[in-house]
């Protein structure tokens, strides 16, 4: 693989094979043709759109170099946790051999059973520094260990087999990782949007599957949102691909340039001879919606911090809220759009949003764009305390979104008519379909509204207000309905049930929290206050909880009981006061002409 000079170099070749099916191994061969004396590799400790340092290198084993014509092996030294140096002669190839331990049935990483196989190069492929951004070549060969298996990926085909085996080639290294593989016995459909070529393999799926439905529906989807991007225009890539994973519990999807991995609960598929659709079947649509929405905005338009990815350390960027959160937004109401959802479906989706936004004291004390940046540390990282502490970018981002659009609508409605809408196309020619600062939205929504929208970034994005909700929903025909809110949320309360009463989270400021019901509390039952003096029993001391719903059934109209508890091992009596009823937020069409102006599918 050697050449002459080093202005023509041979691109880098990843040969990534079976190593040992049942230890869950891949085997990885990496020939650098043109080595630097003191050759540097590393693995990736995060993948992008994962916002966490996951420590990659943990899984990668037996790290062996080795040189044509050299009598030693070269020396590998390990440097730090995810980096290695070897001492080699630039005058031949560099080969280095390694496996790497993949069970990790997420989109984030690896997995390799007897069933299937799946990997992102961030996961696999070593990084050779000072070689980034020349081509690289990945192969993956056909394995005995395995039959009837296919091979699905993103990546530009070299030479490959009509199973998909064989040599791909990429740019770059930024290109080799941000296009997974999938291998197996996959079930593949494909469909075009716009005259583009797209995909859909999927892994796990029942016998009931209907393929034919998800096709149909995600191709609604995908040509919904090129046009909303494009119009008439074809999208920036010549083909994508969809990789769905079908488990027995597991939900989340990460947005690559040209595809996107997904996980879904196998139940949530859609059913052969079911027309029904079910709020499973919805999930998924609308996660198909907003990690497809991330080819445009994330992959392309992005955040300026992100405009060159370091691998061996967090990248910090206020911006999550816009890139996460607006996609958010975007994705059910573009299922809206597509014909996918009616009007009181959407509406139920949006509630639940605002609900959890609502319900998390977090809101209160830290604003969006710390959310964003902390993502690293709080988002990723969550315990007990979260709800507290923190709020969602993706959450309370979409909200932000939605009140923009909301006020762009009602304040243009009578003179220049600007949306959302306008301003993401207006983004994306602004920063040519690449890196953006919050400078950028703010000068596009300017010249959208025809004013500053300044305050509005400084009090929903930058502040801890409660955002302007009510208002802007009744002015776009929506009625906002207030219902009892659930037992739990109630008493301040995130629990388990199943076997007893599982305490998870008490949130600030509820009835729990000042009667001192801590994160890993088990809650047994109750004693009321009022029952010793009504006892015709000395053993009527109280009642056995199975379930937070049984706790009105036995306090009856008392306001105090005693919450009998179990805490390490011991038992304690703490005194709850029962808090007055709270309502949660149900939305409904209230005028159809107006909701109707905002919902609807554009011609």
């Amino acid at each position: 693989m050697a050449t002459s000079t080093r202005k023509h170099p041979v691109p880098l070749h990843y040969l990534v094979e079976i190593g040992h099916l049942h230890a869950h191994l891949f085997r990885v061969t990496l020939t650098i043709a043109q080595p630097e004396a003191l050759q540097q590799v590393a693995l990736p400790v995060w993948i992008p759109g994962s916002y966490l340092v996951r420590e990659f290198a943990k899984n990668l084993q037996g790290l062996q170099a080795r040189q044509a014509g050299s009598p030693d092996l070269p020396a590998v030294e390990q440097i730090d946790k995810c980096s290695w140096r070897i001492a080699c002669s630039p005058a031949s190839a560099l080969v280095l051999s390694y496996e790497v331990y993949a069970h990790d049935n997420s989109v984030r990483t690896a997995w390799l059973d007897a069933t299937r196989g799946f990997f992102n190069g961030t996961s696999l492929c070593l990084k050779v520094e000072g070689q980034e951004a020349l081509p690289h070549v990945l192969e993956v060969p056909v394995s005995s260990a395995v039959t009837g298996w296919s091979v699905a990926t993103g990546l530009t085909p070299q030479k490959i087999d009509r199973q998909g085996f064989g040599r791909y080639q990429a740019a770059d290294y930024d290109e080799l990782v941000d296009c997974p593989v999938e291998m197996g016995p996959f079930w593949s459909g494909s469909f075009t949007a716009r005259g583009v070529p797209h995909r859909f393999v999927v892994a796990g799926a029942a016998a009931t599957f209907d393929g034919a439905r998800l096709l149909a529906d995600t191709q609604k989807i995908c040509e919904t949102e090129i046009r909303f991007w494009h119009g008439n225009k074809k999208p920036p890539y010549a083909g994508y691909l969809f990789m769905l994973n079908a488990v027995d519990d597991g939900y989340g999807g990460l947005e690559h340039r040209n595809s996107t991995a997904l996980i879904c609960t196998r139940k949530d598929l859609p059913r052969l001879d079911d027309a029904k659709t079910s709020d499973g079947y919805t999930t998924l649509r609308g996660l198909i919606s907003h990690e497809y929405f991330h080819t445009w905005n994330v992959k392309r338009l992005r955040p300026a911090e992100f405009e060159r990815l370091r691998y061996d350390r967090e990248n910090y960027t206020e911006l999550l809220w816009f890139f996460e959160g607006f996609t958010s937004y975007y994705d059910d109401l573009l299922l809206r759009r597509a014909g996918l959802l009616d009007n009181a479906g959407y509406l139920k989706l949006l509630t639940s949003t605002i609900n959890q936004v609502l319900q998390a004291p977090g809101r209160l004390v830290q604003s969006v764009a710390e959310a964003s940046f902390d993502a690293w540390g709080k988002y990723y990282r969550p315990d007990a305390n979260t709800p507290n502490a923190t709020i969602s970018y993706y959450a309370k981002g979409a909200l932000v979104a939605l009140c923009l659009d909301l006020t762009l609508r009602a304040e243009g409605r009578t003179t220049h008519g600007a949306t959302l809408d306008d301003v993401m196309r207006a983004l994306w020619r602004r920063c040519k379909a690449g890196p953006m600062r919050e400078a950028d939205l703010a000068a596009v929504l300017g010249t959208a509204g025809l004013r500053s929208f300044a305050p509005e970034l400084a009090a929903w994005v930058h502040g801890r207000e409660e955002l302007p909700l009510r208002e802007l929903l009744q002015q776009h025909g929506v009625a906002v309905l207030e219902e009892p809110a659930q037992l739990a949320q109630q008493l301040g309360l995130r629990v388990t049930e199943g076997q007893g009463i599982q305490i998870k989270t008490v949130l600030r400021g509820g009835a729990a929290e000042q009667a001192g019901f801590a994160a890993g509390d088990e809650w047994l039952g109750l004693e009321s206050g009022g029952m010793p003096a009504r006892r015709a029993f000395p053993a009527d001391a109280g009642w056995r909880l199975n379930k937070l719903d049984e706790l009105p059934l036995y306090a009856g109209s008392e306001k105090k009981v005693t919450a009998l508890v179990a805490r390490d091992k011991r038992l304690m009596r703490l005194a709850l006061t029962l808090p007055p009823a709270q309502t949660t937020w149900r939305l409904a069409v209230k005028n159809e002409l107006r909701v109707n102006e905002w919902l609807a599918p554009q011609p």
